[in-house]
């Protein structure tokens, strides 16, 4: 199912995550913004995964954020560890209620109340190569810029969108 389907009241809301989920992405959108990074939730990457939250720092660092909304959520998940050749670090986030000692020690840990986040841990940095930051970063524009192609051609008011 692609990211954006037309017709849809929304092309921006693509109806996979739970309400569990959006509330966590909400919250680390929000830390994320305030810490100057800009971002893209649901990028399928090279590879057809799709990382949750995909975030470029003010400093060209790309941060994975890998939502998991309970324990369940993780244990049931193998695929996160493909996700450190797309970024510079990765993340995972989840609420309050889902025990911090259940994730890899060697990813950095947010959890978020859907109105803020707070990085209880950092994430270790592995740097991309260069061609490799390069395919992502086109990646990241291409993908932003059909979003709000889509969502102009949808009628949402995009010149009300911020541009940062």
């Amino acid at each position: 199912m692609p990211i954006i389907e037309f017709g849809k009241t929304n092309p921006l809301e693509d109806g996979r995550q739970s309400q569990r989920a959006l509330t966590v992405r909400r919250g680390v959108q929000r830390l994320l913004i305030n810490m100057g990074h800009t971002m893209l939730p649901e990028v399928t990457l090279a590879t057809g995964r799709r990382a949750d939250l995909l975030a470029l720092s003010s400093k060209g660092e790309f941060w994975i954020i890998e939502i998991k909304s309970s324990i369940e959520d993780l244990r049931v998940d193998n695929k996160w560890p493909d996700y450190r050749q797309f970024c510079d670090r990765l993340f995972f986030a989840t609420l309050p209620d889902v025990p911090m000692e259940i994730f890899p020690e060697d990813c950095g840990f947010i959890v978020s109340d859907g109105y803020g986040a707070e990085m209880l841990r950092e994430a270790p940095s592995h740097t991309l190569s260069g061609a490799a930051r390069k395919a992502l970063l086109l990646r990241f524009a291409r993908s932003g810029s059909h979003r709000l192609l889509a969502a102009e051609r949808a009628g949402i008011d995009i010149a009300s969108l911020p541009d940062e």
